[in-house]
């Protein structure tokens, strides 16, 4: 677990970001509709789980983005790790609660429905936030299989500082002979524009493509 001090005299987006953090702080938020086609028909394929796929390529996508990886370390320096991992919510249908966990990101796909499978039996009775101990470089990733929502925005009510991308989806429907499912971001203004915002959306759909080949 990496990261550098981001030194905000140099950063070419210093002056954008001190101004959204000093006097505007606020949240993008935007839902685009996937096509998971190829996803979908490689981890039948493979048999692999949807859910750690799907997160492994949103993974793939925020990683490849200096934007999406910064933070801030102990003594309140903005920072940028050299990779962040997925703090997912698990959820357990018997009992109807959910364990937020940590994988660690890995560039491989198998490698990382791996540890998922791993972590999710070794915390299978864990609930809600008993897992206290866990890196500080992820990001927040959760999933509303049960309904195709046009929208969805969360907020995070601390202090306006929460820099790290916050990514949802929900359930995935066939229409016009492909797969689709509504995928949504919120990152702070201060670290993206809309362009880059837009831009994640166009890789995650690029690295779903490559499982064509």
């Amino acid at each position: 677990m990496k990261y550098e001090i981001v030194n905000l005299k140099s950063w070419k987006r210093g002056d954008l970001f001190r101004f959204y953090i000093e006097n505007l702080r606020n949240v993008m938020s935007m839902t685009v509709d996937i096509d998971v086609t190829a996803l979908i028909e490689f981890v039948h394929a493979h048999g692999l789980k949807f859910y750690p796929a799907m997160m492994w390529a949103v993974s793939k996508a925020i990683n490849q983005r200096e934007e999406f990886k910064y933070g801030w370390d102990k003594e309140g320096n903005l920072i940028r790790w050299d990779y962040i991992s997925p703090y997912y919510a698990d959820f357990h249908k018997d009992d109807e609660q959910f364990v937020k966990l940590v994988t660690e990101y890995s560039d491989d796909l198998f490698e990382f429905h791996t540890r998922f499978l791993a972590d999710r039996e070794r915390y299978k009775d864990f609930r809600t936030f008993d897992l206290k101990e866990h890196a500080a470089n992820t990001f927040d990733v959760s999933c509303l299989p049960w309904v195709r929502y046009k929208n969805f925005d969360i907020h995070v009510f601390d202090e306006g500082k929460y820099l790290a991308p916050v990514v949802t989806w929900g359930k995935y429907e066939t229409e016009n002979g492909k797969t689709v499912l509504p995928l949504s971001m919120n990152i702070h203004h201060a670290v993206a524009d809309g362009w880059h915002l837009s831009r994640f959306f166009a890789d995650v759909q690029e690295i779903i493509h490559t499982f064509k080949d």
